[in-house]
């Protein structure tokens, strides 16, 4: 029987709406939310493509390269832990996480008074950001990055920006930049450059959206200008996390690494994000739905529900919060079952 049931994309901080096809109880394909305010009926590749680590989710817990079941991998990763000194035990969270998973996880850190973080693509949370409807309606928008091509949903805003009459002026860091498609202005200087150059453009009529930043510097350059603003970041929840979670750098990330004998990694790809050589670090414990570079360097893996099996919430870019129900029944556990598991 085809069911179809409602979610919110994963693969950035969009926060768009999703349909998923469900037939006989698994979930087969997607097609986007018509009536959902973020992209009303619009999904871009990586939104189609969600379903992906839910189709090749993990089925067995790994320990050193072997299958084994999840009871005894979680009994496997609370002996590293007991016999680890807890000030050399890092966990890394991430804007994968739903809020309440990242509750969890920050309670569970401080009460063993583990090292917490949680990396942000080298951005920060800015307290008064700019709506989607606000970037569509600016008269000028200054765009950091590829937007239209990585983010395409906040693209869209920006393409009505300019029918709407507004002027783009794009920085990116190569002239194959799909925005600079419909800028008026481009440059490929660094991020620096392009805020100084147009610092006389840059007005309350302004809106800088963004994706990357050079240095923390350019964060501070764009937090001083008279304009409102909107980073957009690459994973879901990152702005929830903030509120929770400290975020890091990458130098404070490989400050914290290089003094880390044991690495908690829940549902991330740290090893994909950061050049750092990670087998420095003695044990490294991923809990993940599906397999990355991370939990193919780590010494457990265990497997986690997927954000199709549980119910949660996200913080999309505009710091709005939306609720998400599980999409289909699963037998996995949550990393907030296995943190209770872990606490004993």
């Amino acid at each position: 029987m085809l069911e179809i049931k409602h979610t919110l994309c994963p693969l950035c901080s969009v926060g768009c709406g999703l349909n998923v096809i469900i037939n006989d109880g698994e979930i087969v394909g997607t097609f986007p939310y018509k009536r959902h305010p973020v992209n009303a009926g619009k999904n871009c590749l990586n939104g189609r493509k969600s379903i992906e680590c839910y189709q090749n989710k993990f089925e067995k817990a790994i320990v050193s390269k072997t299958e084994v079941d999840i009871e005894k991998a979680i009994d496997e990763v609370s002996m590293v832990l007991n016999s680890a000194d807890n000030s050399e035990v890092s966990i890394i969270c991430s804007g994968n996480n739903d809020l309440e998973e990242i509750e969890a996880i920050n309670e569970f850190g401080k009460s063993k008074n583990y090292n917490i973080a949680f990396y942000a693509d080298d951005l920060k949370d800015f307290s008064d950001v700019a709506s989607y409807d606000e970037v569509a309606s600016a008269g000028k928008v200054f765009v950091i990055g590829n937007l239209l091509y990585e983010n395409p949903l906040i693209g869209r805003r920006i393409v009505h920006a300019k029918q709407n009459g507004a002027k783009i002026y794009a920085c990116g860091k190569t002239e194959e930049s799909v925005t600079f498609n419909i800028a008026d202005e481009t440059s490929n200087s660094t991020v620096g450059e392009f805020l100084e150059n147009n610092h006389g453009n840059i007005d309350e009529e302004s809106v800088i959206v963004f994706n990357y930043v050079d240095s923390q510097d350019d964060l501070e350059k764009i937090e001083t200008l008279n304009c409102k603003c909107l980073p957009v970041f690459s994973k879901s929840n990152s702005k929830g996390a903030f509120a929770i979670v400290k975020s890091k750098s990458s130098d404070e990330l490989f400050e914290l690494l290089d003094n880390t004998k044991v690495l908690l990694v829940f549902n991330d790809d740290i090893v994909d994000e950061l050049d750092f050589d990670f087998g420095k670090i003695s044990k490294i414990i991923s809990f993940a739905p599906c397999s990355n570079k991370t939990t193919e360097i780590s010494d457990i893996v265990v497997p986690i529900k997927t954000w199709l099996e549980k119910d949660g919430s996200f913080v999309n870019d505009m710091g709005e919060t939306q609720m998400f129900t599980a999409a289909v029944e699963s037998d996995a556990l949550s990393e907030i079952e296995i943190i209770e598991k872990l606490r004993g």
